[in-house]
């Protein structure tokens, strides 16, 4: 595969690292080497064989230009600018695509960008789904005020251009911040999500669902996880930060049971539907801070065999920690987005009774500085 370079690389802040693939898969290992080889061997990175357009999940904001011409594109990294974009080497073909039709619907149906300063307008930005199996595309036309005018034809006009896209859906953000999405919405055409299949299960996607963005290597992620966790039928499973119940539902076949934690209550419903579709009957969710409630669980003298955690960037909380090492699991399979928190949260772990087994680098945001990484961590003392 030729090496790509974006014309707009300095300009956009999306991409971090523009160097051929090979060595950034280098500079990921070397780095994963850097701050993780305290704890054990970091085995070779997972790369991609094609890093490019692996983004299912695609964003777009839009201006309006001193000739009252709709411009769209990506949200330059650490400002509210937006830098004119058609196709980004990161995201799916198709969802350029789409976005271009729909910056043209606009003009057509005289629904403009939404300007913060004066308050005119009515579109906030566009998110773009993609079901990489189903190839089902959920459309989120994200706006400041609830009217839409003429919102069933603009749909019905997007949907005859884009057959492949199944719904529609309208998300009403009153938050000036760039990207986000308010809590109110309305299904314009479809059902309001798409499915999508994921280590042989299906899965339901919403618009405000978290659903990891890179398919091909989440795959490999939770396929790697489900390895390193040596699941028999006798265990018992927790899935802390559980989102929409991807990694409970891929591991409710393999133990006993499965106890799934998010504090999103959306992606809590999301979690209950995916499981009835995948006739788990062995795997419940509640709604709660993961750290509140492993805290609660330890001091009840509940106990699991096998606890997986999935955090945000910023890691797990001292708390959670904490009360993982009170509840004292056989194994902890640790799935990180942010490397340098991982090595605080190991830090901790190794220092309370655990060690690491098993480390596993995977590139899932190729051209960025982001690694991830599965640990395996087992406990060595009471």
């Amino acid at each position: 595969m030729s090496e790509q370079i974006c014309r707009l690389f300095k300009r956009c802040g999306g991409c971090q690292l523009q160097k051929p693939y090979a060595q950034q898969l280098q500079w990921k290992q070397e780095k994963a080497e850097r701050l993780l080889s305290r704890f054990g061997t970091c085995m070779p990175i997972i790369g991609m064989e094609d890093p490019t357009h692996y983004r299912n999940k695609v964003q777009h904001g839009f201006y309006t230009n001193p000739k009252r011409q709709i411009i769209s594109g990506i949200y330059q990294s650490g400002s509210g600018r937006i830098v004119p974009c058609e196709d980004c080497m990161l995201e799916d073909l198709l969802s350029d695509r789409m976005i271009l039709t729909i910056k043209k619907l606009m003009q057509s149906f005289r629904l403009f960008p939404y300007n913060p300063n004066t308050g005119q307008g009515l579109v906030r930005h566009v998110m773009i789904r993609k079901g990489y199996h189903s190839g089902e595309y959920l459309v989120c036309m994200v706006t400041a005020k609830p009217t839409f005018p003429s919102k069933r034809n603009f749909s019905a006009a997007l949907m005859r251009q884009h057959p492949e896209i199944k719904t529609v859906v309208q998300n009403i953000c009153t938050n000036p911040m760039p990207l986000t999405m308010g809590e109110q919405e309305s299904v314009l055409a479809g059902k309001g999500y798409i499915t999508d299949t994921l280590c042989g299960k299906q899965f339901k996607i919403s618009a405000r669902s978290f659903y990891q963005v890179n398919p091909v290597q989440t795959e490999i992620l939770y396929r790697t996880a489900m390895e390193f966790a040596e699941l028999t039928p006798e265990d018992r499973v927790l899935d802390c930060y559980c989102g929409i119940g991807t990694i409970g539902i891929i591991a409710a076949e393999r133990c006993k049971e499965v106890f799934g934690i998010e504090l999103n209550g959306s992606a809590v419903a999301d979690a209950k539907q995916n499981a009835a579709m995948n006739h788990c009957k062995n795997i419940r969710f509640i709604q709660a801070d993961s750290g509140h409630a492993m805290e609660e669980m330890a001091e009840a003298g509940e106990s699991a065999d096998v606890v997986f955690t999935d955090p945000p960037r910023t890691g797990s909380d001292k708390r959670f920690l904490a009360s993982m090492v009170t509840m004292a699991p056989k194994r902890i399979v640790y799935i990180s987005c942010g490397i340098e928190t991982l090595q605080r949260d190991l830090r901790f772990l190794t220092a309370n009774g655990y060690a690491v087994k098993r480390i596993q680098p995977v590139d899932m945001f190729p051209h960025t500085t982001h690694v991830e990484t599965v640990v395996l961590l087992s406990r060595e003392k009471p």
